[in-house]
């Protein structure tokens, strides 16, 4: 099995201004996956597993192997991850093939009107388009100081189906643009994920309109963002302690899937956050927006949490 550059990431597509859209080089890996797999059916699950890490996971070790997790993953466990995801492929084969198909056409059109509204945006970061072992449908991750924008079909098969998946793509690009066009912050606090995360959401949204929760992925697990805004009130004030402190253990629950003993919805960072930039956002383009200093940011986004706070509670 070959590495593949996608020929069609480097389709000539335009936008507005009449110039063309930016090239993202792509080392795509994605069908290797399923290759791999319809040739190994009838191997022993551990010898599966091997020839995988030899096969393909050789193809993107920093993103297979077990360094990245500093401890936080045995070998094993991640050897049990890959048999897991090489036996529960069957019944989402045909999905999954249909998203790397459609996947050379998608990235260069969404790119390319992602480039309309940020005429500045430069591809510069590592993209990858990969099985994820379940990991996630797109985001970026740093392995040994090197930032990569990573793509999983499996996710993305299993999360966005056949729908739009406009917002999906420019809220990943965003990421990247934002990364390049404002100052790094230090380890600050639970503020800056929801800066990060809620102005990529609203951008998401601000350049597709018509974007469902759902395509957003604000209801993520499925009733996340019924009971967020259920409990609005409550949402506020977990949150407004710990704007500032950077534990990890309040990033999972806001951030991903991970659970507390609040009682909240998880993911509940998204809808908050996406809520605060709008809030940042109805005085300040979006441009202006992803340039913000960390110290701008910062004040932005903790006097913005206080006054929908506030309106939250007037309100009830």
């Amino acid at each position: 099995m070959r590495r593949a550059l996608l020929a069609g990431v480097m389709a000539c597509a335009t936008f507005c201004a009449g110039a063309a859209a930016p090239v993202i080089e792509v080392h795509s890996i994605a069908q290797d996956f399923a290759t791999f797999w319809d040739a190994t059916q009838a191997m022993p699950p551990a010898e599966r597993v091997a020839a995988f890490k030899q096969q393909v996971a050789s193809r993107f070790p920093a993103f297979y192997g077990i360094e990245r997790y500093q401890g936080r993953r045995t070998q094993a466990q991640q050897d049990e991850r890959i048999a897991r995801a090489l036996a529960n492929f069957g019944p989402q084969r045909q999905a999954y093939l249909a998203k790397v198909a459609s996947f050379n056409a998608q990235l260069p059109r969404h790119s390319a009107s992602f480039v309309a509204t940020f005429p500045d945006f430069r591809p510069t970061i590592d993209t990858w388009f990969v099985h994820s072992l379940g990991e996630m449908d797109g985001g970026t991750r740093e392995f040994n100081g090197h930032a990569y924008l990573i793509f999983g079909a499996d996710v993305m098969a299993q999360l966005h189906g056949n729908g739009d998946e406009s917002a999906f793509f420019h809220h990943e690009l965003f990421h990247t643009y934002q990364d390049a066009v404002s100052p790094a912050c230090d380890n600050q606090g639970m503020w800056q994920p929801l800066w990060r995360e809620g102005l990529a959401t609203y951008v998401s949204k601000v350049m597709n309109p018509n974007a469902t929760d759902s395509e957003m992925l604000l209801d993520f697990p499925k009733g996340s963002l019924a009971l967020t805004k259920a409990h609005l009130q409550a949402s506020w004030d977990n949150l407004e302690p710990v704007l500032d402190n950077p534990d990890d253990k309040y990033f999972g629950p806001l951030f991903t899937t991970g659970k507390d003993d609040s009682g909240l919805a998880q993911r509940r960072g998204y809808y908050l956050g996406y809520l605060v930039a709008q809030e940042i956002g109805a005085t300040r383009d979006l441009p202006t927006l992803a340039k913000l200093s960390c110290a701008d940011a910062r004040a932005l986004v903790i006097d913005a949490v206080h006054k929908l706070q506030k309106q939250t509670a007037a309100a009830h």
